[in-house]
């Protein structure tokens, strides 16, 4: 009843005030703390996404890291998986089953090590289709891919974030030409390489010479003492 309540106030049907009849009134009470029920109406749910973020989110999809993204799972995977139509859309239908990306990052692996089982034939069902998402989701962790740059599955399923599911094969791309262990398939200048650590390894005797150099640099106190060291004019007491 939006943003109050009714209270229905009734006589019963007769002759009143000259012979007329009258019916029932409904008069509207507001309720403390609620706002009018044409404010309320006026308002969408409270639920969901609202149409000016959404709008914001789907900016961010690159659509020419679209084409880049695509050529890269084609060469990867090779022709069968075939290709999508253009745009944020078509690109979230080829991808949305999961099997395009399972292959993707099985081809990652060499054989005999593949992480995600892939069935016979493409799932239709929406849970198994998520569930084949998800598969390739820890598939990639298992790589490399930090939390940061995996997408959740709705993001991909009911394309909510395309630019995240972008962002997440960008990761993998770049892991996978950083890795350089043969696996990887299509032009390197596709990717940028991530930073590497680089650790050196030092032997017992260097460990033991460094340990010494910064004794030294720290000096030492050995047979110091406090005789001759003066300091400052001494404090005279008058009885």
């Amino acid at each position: 009843m939006g943003g109050g309540c009714h209270r229905m106030l009734g006589w019963p049907w007769g002759p009143r005030a000259g012979g007329q009849h009258l019916h029932s009134l409904t008069v509207p009470i507001r309720l403390p703390g609620l706002p009018p029920a044409a404010d309320m109406a006026n308002k969408g749910p409270a639920y969901g996404m609202s149409r000016d973020v959404q709008s914001k989110i789907e900016k961010k999809y690159d659509d020419e890291l679209e084409d880049r993204l695509v050529e890269w799972i084609v060469a990867q995977c090779g022709a069968a998986v075939g290709r999508p139509e253009r745009g944020r859309l078509g690109f979230q239908v080829w991808l949305k089953n999961g099997i395009v990306l399972s292959r993707l990052v099985n081809s990652l692996y060499p054989d005999g090590s593949k992480p995600v089982k892939i069935p016979d034939t493409p799932p239709t069902m929406v849970f198994k289709q998520m569930e084949q998402i998800a598969q390739f989701l820890k598939a990639a962790e298992d790589y490399g891919v930090v939390k940061t740059d995996v997408f959740q599955t709705v993001d991909l399923f009911e394309a909510k974030d395309m630019a995240a599911v972008q962002r997440t094969l960008m990761a993998l791309g770049s892991l996978a030409v950083t890795k350089n262990d043969g696996n990887y398939h299509g032009d390197p200048n596709w990717f940028m390489k991530k930073a590497q650590e680089h650790k050196r390894e030092f032997t017992e005797s260097q460990l033991k010479e460094g340990k010494n150099v910064i004794g030294l640099q720290m000096g030492s106190n050995k047979g110091a003492s406090q005789a001759g060291m003066s300091y400052g004019r001494p404090r005279q007491i008058i009885s």
